[in-house]
């Protein structure tokens, strides 16, 4: 009996149109790319991206490594990436990209255009979503990339070697892996707030301050947070200090496949909610 659901299951498979989806979803995704990334709303999230670049870039150029040694700087550079880009940039800057893919189209009444097509509204929204990512990652990849190569470019040779083929090398690898998902974590839950409320930002606010909070709270729910899948994958860590430090509660350490695993596993589970509200999504322009 198993057999036969399994193999009718294989069989209807077989029989969706999945080269005109495949099609349909490039063309879709090229158009949603240019208007990520080539309007003038954009600028803003370009500035979340390189702001810390050009600070560093100063730095370099008018204070270069003042009483620093490339292992100070490795840990600034550690907790650029776990206390601005993990906590802020990438968050904000998600946040931006996301919630107008669909409800921003909702408020400027265009969204109805691709929904009136021949396109199953998966493929629009898994097009959206994809080209979302893939604006977000490019931003944010390129400028943790130009802050790792700023600050060690003042060492000369000796942090040519490291970036090449010291430690550094593991260590931007790391670095880009948690932008890629941190900016798909982020981006699947505003994508999914987008299409929950008229206006995700009470819901992001909230997200906002779990993900702060979250490092105090018992390990089992520190579980719930993307924030706390990345935190795993730091290649150095940025112990807290201060008061903050006496309420973070320790946690076990993750291994990376299983921290990588967890969060790709929330994404999926968060997508597929969101296709399911996709499809009964209705749109009423006198309410939006």
């Amino acid at each position: 009996m198993m057999q036969q659901s399994f193999s009718s299951a294989i069989g209807i498979l077989r029989q969706q149109p999945w080269s005109l989806w495949w099609v349909q979803a490039r063309r879709l995704t090229r158009i949603e790319i240019r208007r990520n990334l080539f309007t003038r709303r954009a600028w803003w999230i370009y500035f979340l991206a390189f702001i810390p670049a050009v600070i560093i870039l100063l730095h370099l150029v008018f204070d270069p490594h003042a009483g620093l040694a490339m292992g100070d700087d490795t840990e600034v550079l550690a907790g650029v990436v776990q206390l601005y880009y993990v906590r802020l940039g990438i968050f904000f800057g998600c946040l931006g990209i996301f919630s107008r893919l669909i409800r921003g189209e909702m408020i400027e009444r265009s969204l109805h255009y691709y929904l009136l097509s021949p396109v199953r509204r998966e493929v629009i929204l898994l097009s959206k979503f994809f080209a979302g990512a893939v604006s977000a990652v490019l931003l944010f990849g390129i400028a943790v990339l130009a802050d790792f190569v700023l600050m060690y470019a003042g060492y000369g040779a000796a942090g040519r070697d490291f970036m090449m083929h010291g430690p550094g090398l593991g260590q931007i690898e790391a670095y880009l892996l948690i932008v890629v998902l941190g900016c798909l974590g982020y981006g699947s839950i505003f994508l999914l707030l987008s299409l929950m409320f008229r206006n995700p930002m009470p819901g992001a606010m909230l997200l906002l301050g779990w993900e702060a909070i979250n490092p105090v709270m018992p390990s089992l729910l520190q579980k719930f947070s993307v924030a706390s899948y990345l935190r795993h994958l730091m290649p150095v860590s940025v112990p807290a200090e201060g008061v903050f430090a006496l309420l973070t509660v320790e946690t076990e350490p993750v291994s990376a496949w299983v921290a990588v695993l967890g969060l790709l596993a929330l994404i999926a589970l968060v997508l597929t909610y969101t296709c399911y509200r996709m499809r009964r999504l209705e749109i009423r322009y006198t309410t939006e």
